[in-house]
């Protein structure tokens, strides 16, 4: 009679015949799991942060002919504020304020204080109160709005990340430094998964001051109630002496996402590479460590065990290792990478490990377990079983 399964307990009870093994195993596992959250949180993350756009209301930006690309880039006339209020009576409006929003978006360098050398590249936006309105992500946690005249600033959740300083750096009270003058922290501000939560924000007027662009800004951000974007389109290509254009927030922020798709295509391939490098690694492991069992193989055989009865077993061994380092390595990603900032060139994001990503790295934990045990177990059973006997 031919035997078509071995019992469930042999491959559990195999995991403890070599600690070696099993710990190879698991750490083989562990490490692939890893790199593919790392990977996938870092996709997920800069796609979820440069999606933006997504608020209580559709915003509309209007800003200069020629800089759709990039913000920091465009210079637009002080007056073509109030000009979209007048032109535009379909904005959101409550308690008599209009949410329309004249900004001015600008790099500059900032230190941490007077004897701080080291240059910090900073993403600041000059606001007036209106544009913790027109952007409903952003929500004060501690502290206030800045005034204007007092040299105060506002800081984001990850700015401390995009400056370089540790996070207690940046807490209510501190100073940064530009200008030749100390600015006073006031607050601090969190919009998740929006380039504002790197941001430093600041009293427009004083930013106006302290870049000498008093007469010009960098866009205006309306929000649309019953004026469609349709309308606010024709306002910009209507004022051909104001040089403007509008865009939608989200198709803004999705431009600048297709930019950045080379940066994570690279992330992919580079952590797919170092994880077939870990594979191969555990294949080499599981060959050695079957290469051992032959005898042991060859005796299955002898007793009757079909050789794809033999494979199976020696397949969920693997994957019970494989199981034990997916799980070790879900949660240090859990605790480990989801959340970590992460610098770029328009501020900083936080790495999102979320129910797709967390999936994906399950699905690499298994992987593991099955091309690491079927490969090499093949190449045991294509011994013959006399010979498979006589191995030590």
């Amino acid at each position: 009679m031919i035997l078509r399964q071995l019992p469930f307990e042999y491959a559990y009870r195999n995991l403890g015949r070599s600690r070696v093994r099993l710990l190879a195993s698991i750490i083989g596992a562990t490490l692939v799991v890893l790199l593919v959250l790392s990977a996938a949180g870092f996709v997920r993350g800069m796609q979820m942060t440069l999606t933006q756009g997504q608020g209580l209301h559709e915003n509309v930006i209007i800003l200069s002919t020629g800089s759709e690309e990039a913000l920091e880039r465009s210079q637009i006339d002080a007056s073509v504020a109030g000009q979209a209020i007048a032109s535009l009576p379909g904005l959101v409006e409550r308690g008599g304020v209009v949410y329309a929003s004249p900004e001015i978006n600008i790099a500059l360098p900032i230190n941490a204080d007077a004897s701080d050398t080291t240059p910090r590249q900073a993403v600041i936006r000059g606001v007036r109160p209106v544009a913790f309105l027109v952007h409903s992500e952003v929500e004060i946690v501690e502290g206030r709005q800045p005034r204007a005249g007092h040299d105060e600033i506002i800081v984001g959740a990850l700015a401390a990340t995009r400056l370089g300083l540790p996070d207690a750096r940046l807490a209510v009270g501190q100073t940064l430094r530009f200008d030749n003058r100390d600015w006073t922290i006031v607050g601090r501000f969190r919009a998740p998964n929006t380039v504002m939560d790197a941001e430093v924000w600041m009293p427009i007027i004083d930013l106006q001051v302290a870049t000498k662009r008093e007469a010009t800004l960098s866009a205006v951000v309306v929000s649309l109630d019953t004026a469609t974007f349709a309308d606010v389109d024709f306002f910009a290509k209507g004022r051909l002496d104001l040089e403007i254009t509008a865009m939608r927030e989200a198709d803004y922020y999705a431009s600048i996402n297709e930019f950045y798709r080379p940066i994570r295509v690279m992330v992919i391939v580079t952590a797919a590479l170092i994880a077939i490098g870990g594979l191969l690694g555990g294949l080499n492991t599981m060959y050695a460590a079957f290469a051992a069992r032959v005898r042991e193989i060859g005796t299955l055989q002898s007793l009757g065990f079909t050789r794809p009865a033999i494979v199976a077993s020696l397949t969920e061994e693997s994957l019970f290792a494989a199981a034990i380092g997916t799980v070790i390595g879900s949660v240090l990603g859990l605790l480990l990478l989801d959340g970590l900032a992460v610098k770029f060139s328009m501020g900083a994001f936080a790495l999102t490990l979320d129910p797709a990503v967390m999936l994906a790295g399950i699905v690499g934990g298994v992987l593991v377990g099955l091309v690491g045990a079927v490969p090499p177990a093949v190449r045991c059973l294509r011994l013959p079983i006399p010979q498979a006997l006589k191995m030590h």
